[in-house]
């Protein structure tokens, strides 16, 4: 399978009616109306008794088991899944091959309450991402009955990350990042952790592609209540898939692509069969780091009462305002910051930066632009 070929297939499936950061259930019910009846099911309701969906495909032995937004503002893989439904009905060799080795159940949006609010939590303030024991709330039962009655070979837990992640200490910012989770407490490398391992592998060899050295890997720290590692303590492989930062990309539309080329590539890599023995190569993809902001400003003057020089990090705010998500700016740290990176840099070379009032900037604060000199410089995503 060439990445030129799933390139093209892309640009002709991806569908169109789903963009940019906020997408409901509102979103997705009208593009499942274009899918056979007997592809779609309601599995169950929120907390707010709103409907969670599934669509099975295939009829192939290897079961496969994928939901997203869990967490209800992480919908770039919610994007990405509709791409490859897309695929999925058409006659092509790429999805015949997979259709004909798996059945794969998918739940495009586990948290629509959350999707609605554009929160992590769902409409109780719970995690539904830390509640796989307690499962304490609707969602965390639907997705634990489809797991018991499905019976899945494979989970694919599809997440999105903040903009703040960098693949180790490379200043690369961490496009997309992978997990192989723990079983234990002794992270033991069973053949189900290898196996979700070698699947990671081939991924990241296609991804590196068009990403070079923008991959990370999550630490894979022992948590039974995450829904993960309690798959994975059930002996089932289970990958993490988390969408992360592309220059520019706010509205994560150029990940959505590279989202649907490693969903593609798992199932095809395990629709052929996972060779094991490529796990070793998990361990070269380096960690994930905590080493990015939004926007840096470089060598600024930020007092009139001392001449030293400081970085002022800017963290963009996702805040819901009639239903689109708008990037708001916030002065997130003024200090030395010479260990991390700017997703976008600016260089005042000791200029005297104010905030729009002309008056002292201070951590928190809301700040659109600012005044560099008595300049006006913008600070809009």
């Amino acid at each position: 399978m060439q990445l030129k070929q799933l390139n093209s297939l892309y640009s002709l499936l991806k569908t169109s009616e789903l963009f940019g950061r906020y997408i409901t259930n509102s979103h997705i019910e009208k593009c499942l109306e274009k899918f056979p009846k007997s592809l779609v099911s309601v599995i169950g309701y929120s907390e707010e008794e709103r409907p969670i969906y599934s669509l099975k495909f295939g009829n192939g032995p290897i079961k496969i088991l994928m939901w997203s937004q869990m967490h209800g503002n992480e919908s770039t893989t919610t994007k990405a899944l509709f791409d490859c439904f897309n695929l999925f009905e058409t006659n092509n060799e790429i999805p015949n091959q997979i259709l004909e080795a798996c059945t794969l159940v998918i739940v495009p949006i586990l948290n629509p309450d959350g999707a609605e609010r554009y929160t992590r939590l769902n409409a109780n303030a719970i995690d539904l991402n830390r509640d796989a024991q307690d499962l304490s709330q609707s969602e965390s039962r639907v997705l634990r009955g489809m797991y018991d009655s499905f019976k899945p070979n494979y989970c694919f837990n599809l997440h999105g990350q903040r903009t703040i992640f960098g693949v180790g200490s490379s200043g690369v910012s961490a496009t997309m990042s992978f997990l192989s989770p723990s079983q234990d407490e002794k992270r033991s490398l069973s053949p189900n952790r290898k196996s979700a391992m070698a699947v990671i592998s081939a991924i990241n060899e296609m991804l590196q592609l068009e990403v070079p050295d923008g991959i990370g890997r999550y630490d894979d720290g022992f948590n039974l209540n995450c829904v993960g590692d309690t798959f994975q303590n059930f002996g089932v492989p289970t990958i993490l898939y988390e969408s992360g930062h592309f220059p520019g990309d706010y509205n994560r539309e150029e990940v959505r692509r590279l989202v649907f080329i490693a969903i593609i590539k798992g199932l095809k890599v395990i629709s052929n069969g996972v060779d094991t023995t490529n796990y070793k190569n998990y361990f070269e993809i380096p960690e994930n780091s905590k080493s990015f902001y939004d926007i840096i400003i470089r060598n600024a003057q930020v007092s009139e009462n001392d001449n030293q020089l400081f970085d002022i990090a800017i963290q963009f705010k996702e805040v819901l305002k009639s239903k689109k998500i708008e990037f708001v700016p916030f002065v997130e740290k003024i200090s030395k910051l010479d260990t991390f990176y700017g997703h976008k840099e600016i260089d005042v070379q000791g200029g005297f930066v104010r905030n729009a009032e002309n008056l002292e900037l201070k951590v928190a604060y809301e700040i659109v632009f600012v005044l560099v000199n008595n300049k006006k410089m913008s600070l809009n995503a």
